[in-house]
């Protein structure tokens, strides 16, 4: 930056120029930097994160899994006859996924809710949070309380309920509160109740209320007096509906006809209890049903076997007669071979018309199966047919003794079958066997299978990190100050005259002002080797040909807002120039919150205002010499309108004399955008300075005091860009296209 720079500057930029750049180019280095930079917001939020992963891992509450396997088998037949294989008749047999369906009915459910009263939940009111976690570790009952409330316990309290009833309306409500007392005693107390109830473990308790009545037996209550348990009663629908969520079921294998029942809860017991009810409640189910449709063919043969045992001996007593009045017959092999013939395709007409009347139960007549059912029977009739033109061809009387004994024959073999399928349908009815087994019944399982604490914390921990990142981009990207002073110069088209680096001395300083230390608390004397007033010196050179060229040697230093380090910049800048030979007077020109003269260890009163006011001499109120060639004039006592004396025509004379006495006059004045003193100074300067803070500083802010100074009739000469933070590594995309800001300190060492 050279000092001629400042002549070119435009004297009032309206506007904020767009900025030409590749908005559309994602720069990995610039990212990067955000994170080194906001590497500790990334390191808070990724351990905030894993600290509750890891809470919810240790303090969660464990889960456990159980399974049970069923089988539903295929029935091989043994013996064929007419009505097939019996116990086919009645096997209920359908594929996996209609059993899957069938063990999530309602009737299989619901019957194992009822068994198990999984309506029923009793448990411990725990202390929030770690109280079940405590419970866990714990070997002996605990003390009831926490944080002087009664009845959180964290022990091994423990509470058994062997019936539990209420009326419908107190269903699926809040529950109930059992507090244990001496001797086995309890108190049942309920926000719908009248009166609380007390009962005795081991003895039903009954009691009216308005709708209904509550029955409670308590089979065992383990917690010291005071104790609380707190016991629901839900509706069997809605425990039914939701064990039928919680329940997985699923075929093991391709068409294996093993299915596999799955259910979790945090109960061990209680699921091991549930899961065994619903195989069992499944298996008796299928026993009933084989039974009920045994039974109800029995009932068919038991009408049909008088009929059949009259037909057999209705043909019996007519081939006797007829043996009585011709004597014995004497078949040839043909007649033998025709008869045998004959009595199986009797039977197998038989056997085909019983499949059709079942599949007639079953379909209409005009499906493929039954279809194919008629063609048999005509393919039976058929033969049948060619073996009596056969036997009408046969001598009469061997002829008739043919036709006599089939008919024996068939209706005795009939009659057979027709009993023999009636004795093992009653040993069916009677042996209660299903098609169905329970390979493997549930146990209580050992270990939990959530949460899974290692998953648990290892997702906590890329969560984290990656919510860090993200809020680290986030607030990079949403902050509206200015990173790079660069931005200055190419957006508003203002000469940066310094570039501050952000000194962390200053903090100490600060400490001591506010401590009460006395003399001079300055960066400058105190710091003289800090990067930050190195930089400093280097306005000083920069400012010789502005203050060269313009009618006067004052220099007025402002800023758009509070808190960007304007009196900071006055205050050092005017120590460096004293400490250059020149004779210099600081001026706190802030009536309304100035605060210089703590820097200097110098009274606020007899200032400033004090001299315009009329009070006082302007040699009365400068203090001379605070160090060596540099004077100053504080603020006197805050008037009450500061505006009015700034833009009197005595500021004006007392600068100019001023002027006459001291090399150089700095004026430290009020923001811009907050007060109209600092434009009614600046019509009084002959160079005038713009302070902005780094990643504070707005460029509209900068704009704004810019169009308000030039509408005083005053440019503003350059910018001063204050507290830039050295350590960050991001300056905003401007650091990538134009480069970034590093500096280095150079300290001279003796040889």
């Amino acid at each position: 930056m050279t000092p001629s720079a400042s002549t070119s500057a435009p004297s009032a930029p309206n506007t904020i120029r767009p900025r030409d750049d590749d908005d559309g180019v994602i720069n990995l280095s610039e990212y990067f930097d955000i994170l080194l930079d906001r590497k500790w917001l990334v390191a808070s939020v990724t351990a905030v994160a894993l600290g509750f992963g890891v809470a919810y891992a240790l303090l969660a509450t464990p889960i456990y899994q159980s399974n049970l396997l069923i089988q539903v088998e295929d029935s091989a037949p043994d013996a064929k006859n007419f009505l097939g294989d019996t116990a086919n008749l009645f096997e209920v047999k359908t594929p996996a996924t209609g059993e899957i369906q069938i063990i999530r009915s309602r009737m299989v459910m619901g019957g194992a809710v009822e068994a198990t009263q999984l309506y029923v939940n009793a448990r411990p009111r725990y202390i929030p949070f770690i109280g079940e976690w405590l419970s866990r570790r714990s070997k002996e009952l605990s003390n009831p309380g926490f944080l002087g409330i009664g009845g959180y316990v964290s022990g091994t309290e423990a509470i058994d309920i062997a019936k539990f009833g209420v009326p419908p309306t107190l269903e699926d409500q809040q529950p109930f509160t059992i507090t244990a007392q001496a001797g086995d005693q309890y108190v049942l107390s309920h926000p719908s109740l009248p009166e609380s109830l007390t009962g005795t473990a081991g003895k039903m308790l009954s009691q009216q209320v308005p709708g209904g009545a509550i029955t409670l037996m308590v089979s065992r209550i383990d917690g010291k007096p005071g104790a609380e348990f707190l016991v629901s009663r839900a509706s069997s629908l809605t425990t039914t509906e939701s064990l039928q969520r919680s329940v997985q079921l699923s075929e093991q294998g391709k068409q294996s006809n093993v299915i596999s029942v799955v259910l979790e809860g945090s109960d061990r017991g209680r699921l091991r209890r549930t899961l065994n009810e619903i195989g069992a409640q499944y298996v008796r189910q299928n026993v009933e049903r084989k039974a009920a449709e045994a039974e109800k063919t029995i009932g068919f043969l038991d009408q049909q076997l008088p009929e059949f045992k009259r037909q057999l001996e209705d043909s019996e007593d007519m081939y006797a007669r007829f043996r009585n009045k011709n004597g014995t017959v004497a078949f040839d092999e043909e007649a033998k071979a025709v008869l045998g013939m004959s009595v199986q395709l009797q039977t197998k007409l038989l056997e085909t018309q019983q499949q059709r009347r079942e599949l007639l139960a079953r379909f209409t007549e005009t499906n493929p199966k039954v279809r194919m059912v008629d063609g048999q029977i005509a393919a039976i009739n058929h033969e049948i047919n060619g073996l009596e033109t056969r036997v009408s061809a046969m001598p009469a009387i061997q002829r008739d003794a043919l036709r006599l004994e089939r008919d024996v024959r068939v209706n005795g073999e009939l009659y057979k079958s027709l009993l023999n399928s009636s004795l093992q349908l009653r040993l069916v009815k009677e042996g209660k066997i299903g098609n169905v087994r329970l390979l493997d019944t549930a146990i209580e399982p050992k270990s939990a299978v959530k949460p899974q604490k290692p998953l648990i914390v290892a997702l906590s921990l890329v969560l984290g990190l990656l919510a860090g990142v993200a809020l680290a981009i986030l607030r990079t990207k949403l902050s509206s100050g200015i990173r790079n002073p660069q931005e200055i110069e190419d957006r508003l088209g203002l000469n940066v005259y310094s570039v501050v680096p952000l000194a962390l001395e200053q903090e100490t300083i600060l400490e001591h002002i506010a401590g009460g230390a006395k003399g001079v608390q300055l960066l400058a004397v105190t710091s003289p080797e800090s990067l930050a007033i190195e930089s400093l010196r280097n306005l000083r050179v920069s400012l010789q040909l502005t203050l060269m060229e313009s009618g006067n040697n004052r220099v007025l230093i402002t800023g758009a807002t509070p808190g960007v380090g304007k009196s900071f910049v006055s205050g050092n800048f005017a120590v460096i120039m004293a400490q250059a030979g020149k004779r210099v007077l600081l001026i706190d020109a802030d009536l309304r919150k100035g605060h210089l003269q703590k820097a200097f260890g110098l009274p606020r009163k007899g200032g400033l205002a004090d001299v315009l006011a009329g009070d006082m001499s302007s040699e009365q109120a400068i203090h001379g010499q605070v160090i060596p060639n540099l004077d100053v004039l504080t603020t006197g006592n805050y008037p009450f309108n500061p505006a009015n004396m700034m833009l009197s025509s005595k500021l004006g004379e007392l600068l100019n004399d001023f002027s006459e006495r001291y090399d150089l006059v700095v004026i430290d004045s009020p923001p811009v955008l907050v007060a109209a003193d600092a434009a009614a100074v600046a019509a009084h300067a002959g160079a005038v300075l713009l302070v902005a803070r780094d990643n504070l500083t707005q460029l509209g802010e900068l704009n704004e005091s810019v169009k308000r100074l030039a509408h005083a009739g005053q440019q503003v000469n350059g910018v001063v860009f204050n507290g830039m933070d050295l350590s960050r590594r991001h300056y905003g995309s401007y650091g990538y296209k134009y480069g970034g800001y590093r500096y280095t300190e150079y300290k001279y060492k003796e040889a």
